[in-house]
């Protein structure tokens, strides 16, 4: 089974630790502008994380074998297809905070930092409450099932409805610490008094009323918010993932790193998937599906030690199933594509 603890070597977590630092490093380095980041930029910028991530799935391979490889290599796949809903939620938010082009990597860059240290921490938590019983895999599996059959419910009816992200509960938190300036004053996150100050100088600012900063000494502008929005409500997609990648094994470092190479690649995603939105219709479908076959895999494991049966799903089963899954999502997605455009054609000529 891929639950069974391996351990490994101070070797690999160095490996792991370098690999991770060094792209981190990279990623900032390299989009540290405030342009847009173009489509096939995006797309090379996409293989090379895929590239680094199959990298450290060599080196497991050579060091641990195929089955950690293989392990390593479906939670890495896994964690990827997941973010894709996660990445369409954050297309939404940039669109109601009316964020520029330019500045969508830089609240990007924060964002997955946040990711990356909140995935630890739930790491160490999901594993640690898995010694407490079989019981924990049955409520995971729960939680997962729960979460495919609210997006089997809701049937992509949210795409046309626009939340008031005013009401988020962490634009409310930023609203209590932060008086707001409401205009965007370039990639800053947060404004001195000095420098809300000259704004309100301007003569295009002169309507604009806003209070002391008091002893909070700065003040939160939209981009704040929508990063804090962002950060959150990853937060709460991350209570679905980590179980879902905690069903391919139980180790923490074979969870971390596939999760940890699967975000750090979401930066330079997210431009692919703005760009390819419109064709990937039923790729939501797919994660559904792996959603409940995910489920199915936690309940297994749990009943195997629960009921002492032999039914449970292999490392290479796993990955083989999330492949396949998500070749089907993107394939149906070019044959079938959902006439959106020629509905819109038709009630703009009426």
């Amino acid at each position: 089974m891929g639950s069974a603890h391996i351990g490994f070597p101070l070797e690999t977590v160095a490996v792991f630790v370098l690999l991770s630092v060094g792209a981190i490093l990279i990623d900032l380095f390299m989009h540290r502008d405030d342009k847009p980041i173009p489509l096939k930029s995006a797309v090379l910028w996409s293989l090379f994380w895929v590239a680094i991530a199959f990298a450290f799935a060599g080196f497991l391979y050579v060091h641990h074998g195929a089955e950690v490889a293989s392990l390593f290599v479906t939670g890495y796949a896994l964690e990827k297809v997941l973010s894709v809903d996660n990445l369409f939620v954050i297309m939404a938010i940039f669109a109601w905070f009316k964020v520029p082009d330019g500045f969508r990597h830089r609240v990007l860059y924060w964002g997955v930092i946040g990711a990356i240290v909140f995935r630890g921490i739930f790491v160490a938590i999901g594993t640690s409450l898995l010694t407490l019983g079989p019981w924990v895999e049955l409520v995971f599996a729960a939680i997962v099932g729960w979460t495919a059959v609210m997006m089997l419910r809701s049937g992509g009816d949210e795409e046309d409805e626009i939340e008031d992200y005013s009401k988020h509960l962490a634009y409310r938190m930023v609203k209590r610490f932060f008086p707001i300036w409401p205009k965007l004053s370039g990639h800053a996150f947060l404004l001195k008094q000095s420098e809300v100050d000259a704004e309100l100088a301007k003569p295009e600012n002169a309507e604009i009323q806003v209070g002391r900063a008091g002893k909070a000494a700065f003040y939160a502008t939209p981009l704040m918010l929508c990063l804090a929005v962002v950060e959150l409500s990853d937060v709460m997609f991350a209570f679905d993932s980590v179980p879902a990648v905690i069903a391919v094994s139980r180790e923490p470092l074979i969870v971390y790193s596939a999760m940890m190479f699967a975000i750090l690649g979401l930066r330079t995603l997210y431009f692919v998937l703005e760009a390819l939105k419109q064709y990937l219709v039923h790729l939501e479908k797919a994660v559904i599906v792996l959603l409940f076959f995910i489920a199915i895999k936690l309940g297994l494991n749990a009943t195997a030690h629960i009921f002492h049966h032999d039914y449970t799903i292999s490392a290479m089963a796993s990955l083989g199933v999330v492949l396949v899954v998500l070749f089907c999502g993107v394939f149906a997605s070019f044959i079938f594509p959902e006439k959106k455009d020629e509905v819109e054609e038709a009630k703009q000529q009426n």
